[in-house]
This record gives C-alpha cells, sequence and structure tokens, in this order.
C-alpha cells in the first residue's frame, strides 16, 4: 500500500461499518462526514461533519477496532497520508500503561457521547 493516497472530489474514503485497518492525516483538501438516516420511504445521507486539511480521519475505529461508525467522502481533491494499524501499533505499543488507558477512556467517553446526540 502507497503512503500517499489521492482522492477525487465525490469519491468515498470510508464507508459506513467497513472494518478498519487503516487511518489518514489530510495533507491538502477537504471531506465530509456522512451518518445514513432512515426516512419514510427510504435511507439518506445526511452530513454530520467536516474534515479539513491537517486532521485526522478514521482514527476512532482505527483505534478501537470497532467498524467504522460514519462514510467520508472527498469534498475536493485531497491529499491524504496512509497510517496503516502496524506502524502506529509500533509506536503505541512503546507508550506507558497510563497513556493506552487514556486513549482506550477518550475513544469510550467520545463513542458513548456520540450515540447520545445522534439526531
Amino acid at each position: 500500500m502507497s503512503d500517499i493516497l489521492v482522492l477525487n472530489e465525490g469519491e468515498y474514503l470510508i464507508r459506513h461499518k467497513e472494518e478498519s485497518c487503516t487511518m489518514f492525516y489530510v495533507q491538502e483538501g477537504m471531506l465530509a462526514v456522512f451518518d445514513t438516516r432512515s426516512g419514510k420511504s427510504s435511507a439518506k445521507e445526511v452530513q454530520i461533519g467536516t474534515i479539513y486539511e491537517g486532521e485526522l480521519v478514521g482514527e476512532m475505529s482505527f483505534l478501537d477496532k470497532n467498524p467504522r461508525s460514519a462514510s467520508v467522502k472527498a469534498m475536493t481533491k485531497c491529499v491524504l497520508q496512509v497510517i496503516p494499524r502496524e506502524k502506529f501499533q509500533r509506536i503505541y505499543d512503546s507508550q506507558p500503561r497510563w497513556y493506552k488507558i487514556l486513549i482506550t477512556t477518550l475513544l469510550d467517553r467520545l463513542r458513548t457521547a456520540n450515540k447520545r446526540i445522534r439526531i
């Protein structure tokens, strides 16, 4: 896998409920985060967030190994640094136990908050 991924406008980076083995650092571009909402006759995607240059995307499911919680699509041409699990894991494993507990606690709290505020 290449360390750099280029997406054109309208291309999906992440699909809801996919398994995760990478997260991404946005070097250039802008992406939109979408949730699927069920309506009376069909389901539709609703934009729930925006990811800008200099931010990470896909980090929650990457870290807690749960399926992707939303879909992410390029709103402009995007250049992303691919961060594979193996590379991250080497660095993470060298951290103290309290740091790992901090990451787990923050992820749990964020997922709980996300579930509470879903419209």
